[in-house]
């Protein structure tokens, strides 16, 4: 017995102090597989095989692997599943001074509290009241490195592990009852209880592990934050003459342009004009207009080139169009009664399924090509609806009206650079007076007189601008009283010919069969039309006249936005199915003082629509 006590304990240091019987040795298998030690001969060979053991076992730690899948090295490696339907059996561990037996299988297992953040700690109960802290040592050692041990007057302690996964390894023994030596006495025996216990030790490191976890994390998101974000602009320099007339060279560089207009924005923006600089600064403003004009230019160019890509496109969308067509009429060759009946049940089946699959996709080639002809078609339109001599003449009236504000612009530009050459003679004179004369006085003399002969040509070019000025609004004036001419001239001309045709309406109302023989079909149309134009402001006839007005203005007054003349005649035609919307027309027609009529939208969506303006007419009268 002492012999394979001694071969035994030579296993290691965490094992010296477990005895066993060698007699049993099946016994101490199953007890040591359940602990997580891989059980040994007296030899050093396994008593069970590796897949009765513990999976993922590891010799150095001595008991089990850890639990904790955060421990380092230990969940890189994925473990093996454990099968199933291999129970878990406990049982009986000899120790040298005390003894511990398993639990009933059938009972449930021992229950746990939640277990804390970063446990370390566990609770022992029910220990015998003989149990000692070398005793609670020799059976919780084998779980780990035990760093402290409390233990309480009332068989109760807390045991202190080095490791978290050390306290999954001490809730195995929960359930176990503990007996010392081989006594019977109640004071030498009770049944453990193991949980997590709750320590200010553990929260603590946790609590520091956590912010260390933290600081790393912020540390590496800074470190990306700092990749990833993008260079800073460089400075802008500060206003000087020689940068200025550096800047002024950028300016008249298109790829410079950006980065000097953004210069010249900085230092407009600091303050840095003032009467000294005015002159610099008017000038880089000069410069960076005449950027305008590329950029129009460039515009254009681009607006060109999308119109050759929409016509490119038109055309491909034609010749797709085209060969659909094609395709069509192959199918529909296909589907006639002398090639049909020669194909298989199959074949025509597959034929009919590509037919119509080709017949769906011409129709929607042509719907699209039909809403690029829209598009156009509505572009035309608008075009010609600036073709109107109404138009023509307001166009002429914003362009004239644009050249002298253009020309009121530079009359102002150049008054103010005027402002800025009588500042700068000024400071030449006052610099003159505190200075002696000299050579400079010499030279300050020659820039004087060169500004104001500067000065005087400004004066000139001014006064004739002026005079241009006046030249262009008396042009105005005369374009203006021109166009009252011609509306006048329209307005009695109009007259002139309503007056005309009441002529025509009396002396040819009898005569309508002969100018049908005569003129034919058109004449006539036109004749008629011309009548009822002649009748517009003629009084009432009848009373159905008189009546459908009634109707017609009480319709209209409960729509006071307006109605289009299709939903009056919808109205009234149930109350008089023989009225036309053209007789309807005719009538609001003839009275302008009682209804209005007003037309919305734009192109296609051109809509006219009739108003009640009796009340507004007669207020004004």
């Amino acid at each position: 017995m002492a012999s394979a006590a001694d071969g035994i304990g030579s296993l290691g240091t965490e094992q010296s102090h477990i005895t066993v019987p060698v007699a049993d040795p099946g016994a101490w298998a199953t007890a040591m597989n359940n602990l997580g030690i891989v059980p040994m001969g007296l030899t050093g060979q396994q008593l069970v095989s590796d897949s009765i053991c513990i999976q993922g076992f590891d010799p150095n730690l001595g008991i089990i692997t850890p639990i904790n899948p955060m421990m380092a090295g230990i969940s890189l490696v994925q473990p093996h599943p454990v099968a199933a339907e291999l129970p878990v059996i406990k049982e009986i561990i000899h120790c040298k001074s005390c003894t511990l037996f398993p639990q009933n299988p059938n009972l449930p297992p021992p229950s746990t509290r939640e277990r804390p953040p970063g446990c370390k700690t566990v609770f022992v109960g029910g220990l015998p009241e003989n149990a000692t802290e070398e005793i609670i040592k020799e059976v919780f050692d084998q779980c780990g490195e035990i760093v402290a041990i409390r233990k309480s007057k009332k068989n109760f302690c807390h045991i202190r592990f080095s490791e978290e996964f050390m306290v999954d390894k001490a809730l195995y023994l929960s359930g176990y009852r503990m007996r010392i030596g081989s006594s019977t006495d109640k004071k030498d025996s009770g049944r453990i209880h193991v949980d997590f216990a709750q320590a200010r030790d553990d929260l603590y490191e946790w609590e520091c592990k956590q912010r260390l976890l933290a600081r790393e994390e912020r540390h590496r998101r800074k470190i990306q934050e700092d990749w990833l974000r993008p260079p800073s602009p460089p400075p802008i320099m500060h206003f000087s003459e020689h940068e200025a007339a550096l800047l002024a060279e950028k300016l008249k560089d298109d790829n410079k342009f950006s980065d000097a207009s953004a210069v010249l924005f900085t230092w407009i923006d600091r303050g840095e004009v003032n009467r000294r600089t005015a002159n610099h600064f008017y000038s880089m403003i000069q410069s960076a207009n005449s950027h305008v004009r590329r950029l129009m230019n460039e515009k254009a160019q681009h607006e060109e080139e999308m119109e050759l890509a929409k016509e490119h496109f038109k055309n491909s969308l034609l010749a797709i169009l085209t060969q659909f067509e094609q395709i069509t009429a192959v199918f529909t060759a296909a589907t006639r009664q002398k090639a049909w009946d020669h194909f298989s049940k199959a074949q025509r089946k597959n034929i009919d399924i590509w037919r119509k699959q080709c017949e769906e996709l011409r129709n929607a080639q042509s719907e699209e090509i039909m809403g690029i002809r829209r598009e156009e078609e509505m572009e035309m339109s608008d075009e010609d609806l600036e073709e109107n001599p109404c138009k023509k003449m307001r166009m002429e009236d914003t362009v004239l009206s644009a050249q002298t504000c253009a020309l009121r612009e530079e009359n102002d530009s150049l008054r103010w650079q005027l402002d800025a050459y009588r500042n700068e003679v000024e400071l030449l004179k006052k610099e003159q007076g505190k200075t002696y004369r000299t050579e400079e006085d010499h030279t300050q003399e020659q820039q004087l007189h060169f500004l104001q002969q500067t000065m005087q040509n400004m004066q000139q070019q001014l006064l004739r601008l002026q005079e241009e000025l006046k030249g262009k609004e008396l042009e105005l004036e005369q374009a203006k009283d021109e166009q009252r001419y011609l509306e006048g001239e329209v307005l009695s001309f109009r007259e002139k010919l309503l007056n005309a045709m009441e002529s025509v309406d009396l002396t040819n109302h009898n005569s309508e069969g002969h100018e049908k023989g005569v003129n034919g079909t058109a004449t006539l149309y036109h004749h008629r039309e011309k009548k009822n134009d002649a009748v517009i402001w003629g009084p009432l006839r009848s009373e159905k006249e008189a009546l459908l007005l009634g109707i017609i203005s009480t319709f209209l007054h409960v729509h006071p936005f307006g109605a289009n003349i299709e939903y009056l005649w919808s109205y009234i035609q149930r109350l008089d199915t023989k009225i036309s919307a053209g007789e309807l027309e005719r009538l609001m027609v003839r009275l302008p003082n009682m209804f209005q009529q007003e037309f919305s939208g734009v192109g296609a969506t051109l809509e006219k629509r009739w108003k009640f303006c009796g009340f507004e007419t007669l207020k004004s009268v």
